[in-house]
Formats: C-alpha cells, sequence, structure tokens
C-alpha cells in the first residue's frame, strides 16, 4: 500500500511565500517522501530542495534572457531533427557548439539555401549562449534596418546602436537578402567594424560573401565590412533538402500523428 503524500502546514507555506520560497511548494511533498524513504540527514535534505529552487530560477531566467533576446523557443539544439537530411560539416558545428567563438570574439557565418535550418541553427547556439549567460541579440537584418533608420527620427539612434554594440553575441539573420542603400550599408559597416575582434557576430544568408558586395551601396565600405567579419568568421555551409518540411505538424521527431479517418457519407 502506498503511504500518503507528506502534509504541508499552513504555517509553512505561509512562510515559504514570505521568503519567496513558494514554489518549493511544488514538489515538496514528492521530496520529503523521498528524504524519508532514504533516511536524508537534515543538511542532505535542505541541499535538495534548494538544488530544486536554484534549477528553476535558472531555467526562469534563461527563458526570460532568451525572450528578450528575441529568440524563438521553439528553435534549441535539442529540439534539432538529427535524423535531417541537412548536411554540414560536423567538426564545425561541435565546435561552434562550445561556444569558444564567443569568448574569442570570432564570428560565424551561416550560409545555404532557402530553409535549410539556418536560422534554425543560429537561434540555437544564441540560447546556449543564453544559458551561459552572454548577453545576446536576435534580429531579422532587414528588421533592424528599419528600426535603426527610424530612431533617427526620434533622436535614439546612438542609443539603439550603443545596445547592439555591447551585446557578446549579435546573430543577424538574413543578411542581404536584399539591396541595401547607402545608409544601411554604411550601419552595416559600423556595426561590424565596431564590433571586430570585441565581440562574436552570427550572420545567416542565402548568398555568398561575393554577393554581398554587389548588394551594398558603397563598395569601399562593403569591402572593408565584409573583409573584417569573414577575416575573423567560422564558416558553416548547410546543403540539402528543406528543413521546414520537418517542422510542418505531425512532421516533428516527436509526431506520431493518427491516421487521418475519411467521414462516411450516410
Amino acid at each position: 500500500m502506498t503511504a500518503p503524500a507528506p502534509t504541508i502546514s499552513p504555517e509553512l507555506r505561509a512562510l515559504l511565500r514570505r521568503v519567496k520560497l513558494g514554489k518549493l511548494l511544488d514538489t515538496l511533498p514528492e521530496r520529503l517522501a523521498l528524504a524519508k524513504t532514504n533516511r536524508l540527514a537534515h543538511g542532505e535534505f535542505l541541499e535538495l530542495i534548494l538544488a530544486d529552487e536554484v534549477t528553476r530560477r535558472d531555467t526562469t531566467s534563461a527563458t526570460l534572457r532568451a525572450r528578450t533576446a528575441g529568440l524563438d523557443p521553439t528553435m534549441t539544439m535539442e529540439r534539432w531533427d538529427p535524423s535531417t537530411a541537412v548536411t554540414y560539416d560536423q567538426a564545425t558545428w561541435a565546435e561552434l557548439g562550445s561556444l569558444r567563438f564567443v569568448d574569442a570574439a570570432h564570428n560565424v557565418v551561416i550560409m545555404g539555401p532557402v530553409g535549410v535550418g539556418k536560422t534554425f541553427l543560429a537561434t540555437a547556439l544564441g540560447h546556449a549562449a543564453v544559458r551561459r549567460r552572454y548577453r545576446v541579440h536576435f534580429e531579422r537584418t532587414d528588421t533592424m534596418l528599419r528600426r535603426l533608420k527610424a530612431s533617427r527620427l526620434d533622436n535614439s539612434h546612438d542609443a539603439e546602436v550603443r545596445k547592439l554594440l555591447r551585446v557578446d553575441l549579435l546573430i543577424l539573420d538574413d543578411f542581404a537578402l536584399s539591396a541595401l542603400d547607402p545608409i544601411d550599408t554604411a550601419e552595416v559597416y559600423e556595426l561590424i567594424v565596431e564590433r571586430h575582434r570585441s565581440a562574436a557576430t552570427i550572420v545567416t544568408s542565402n548568398r555568398d560573401p561575393i554577393e554581398w558586395l554587389a548588394l551594398m551601396a558603397d563598395p569601399l565600405l562593403a569591402q572593408s565590412a565584409i573583409d573584417r567579419l569573414q577575416s575573423a568568421a567560422h564558416e558553416l555551409v548547410l546543403e540539402g533538402e528543406s528543413y521546414r518540411r520537418r517542422q510542418k505538424p505531425g512532421h516533428g521527431p516527436d509526431q506520431n500523428p493518427e491516421p487521418r479517418r475519411t467521414r462516411r457519407r450516410p
């Protein structure tokens, strides 16, 4: 016969909430039962429940920081489907996963055709960096450039640029997807030059770097920026079928959809 779960007195509940440990109540009955079964000493039991609280707070903190960074919560390393037909250099990916490039203030260029998972892998690296308490910002390049243009109208431009310069990892998605006018080219130049060898940047692109030059308005600024970006960059090239097809409802690795039932006509 299973022993009843230990009861938590109203006084203890009130005390835990008063010291902002109310979330411990979610698992405390199970932990009390475990302590009784395993005959844990008082110190061991205290260590166990405090470890639960630290884990919960770290997870909550990482979730909030990932949201602030603009990261898609579904694009984490553990959710990447290893059975995908997309191919890339595994040694390079393993090196990027160590995040040593962030410590070294190196860059990452992730290239490949539409839909192979460039954004997914860049975002996954962002989540890994957030968990290690790096400051991260993710944004589509065209969205960032429009935002910076708008910030010139209310004199907040310098503040917005400083925010982009001070993060440990800046992720620019869909880089050089379309032509950049002189203002956009100057913005990209300033960001890359100011972050060069001082902070890490990831860019994803459907185009090769040689094509970026033709899309930027000022050839000299373009050459200077791209040369700096590439000179300190790891390159990860993705090839294969569209990864997005595997993200459709019912196509994920954990999905096991029921067969569709045909409605019978009366």
